[in-house]
């Protein structure tokens, strides 16, 4: 907040709760009612602590009411890899690594943490759908400037990204990608930023994460 000044958001992709494919589990209930059932013996794969798929994952803990634990990896690959393996049982994951695993019966998604059901998987529920109010996590993307920057090139910059993410080339390469294009303005950018911050410094200090 003090050391970026907000030119707009690109993009957005949702986490996923993908599951190892031998887990009982085939929903968010199962799910909840398993950990409950087997307190810290069930664990969770991250990119790395302090990421997003970790703080969604605490998160999960503590809107649920499990205790899992959680196993924190360098990077996406390795945490997949354990997940088919089936060396850890669940990980809080985006989409575009997740899909085809899904598809192909490698791993299973049981949930989507955005407020509607995805295009690339209609069939899979939402976990308010899940029995989660309020349950929403995702990654984004978006550029900013040095603090102090005028609110004139800020402006100027703003309204060339928006008009970027226009394109047919900029959409189709988000699509391949999987991810879902926002845009907007500076201010509502800054907002984001706001509610983010609040958001998961909660989940933060409730969990007690560390980056180390």
């Amino acid at each position: 907040i003090r050391d970026f000044a907000p030119i707009a958001q690109t993009s957005s992709t949702p986490i996923l709760i993908a599951v190892t494919a031998a887990l009982p589990a085939k929903n968010v209930k199962a799910l909840a009612a398993l950990a409950k059932s087997r307190p810290s013996e069930l664990s969770y794969a991250s990119q790395g602590n302090g990421t997003t798929s970790h703080l969604t994952g605490a998160m999960f803990d503590q809107m649920v009411g499990t205790r899992m634990n959680h196993v924190p990896y360098r990077g996406t690959a390795p945490a997949l890899n354990d997940l088919i393996g089936g060396h850890v049982d669940i990980f809080f994951n985006e989409l575009a690594t997740s899909v085809e695993l899904h598809k192909a019966g490698k791993a299973r998604i049981l949930a989507v943490t955005s407020e509607k059901r995805l295009d690339e998987l209609p069939d899979v529920p939402t976990m308010i759908e899940g029995g989660v109010p309020g349950f929403v996590s995702d990654t984004w993307n978006a550029l900013s400037a040095p603090p102090k920057t005028p609110p004139q090139v800020i402006a100027k910059l703003s309204a060339a990204l928006n008009n970027a993410l226009k394109t047919a080339e900029v959409k189709a390469h988000y699509e391949r990608m999987h991810l879902t294009i926002m845009g907007g303005t500076p201010d509502r950018m800054a907002a984001i930023v706001k509610a983010d911050t609040q958001r998961w410094a909660d989940v933060i200090r409730s969990a007690n994460v560390t980056i180390d």
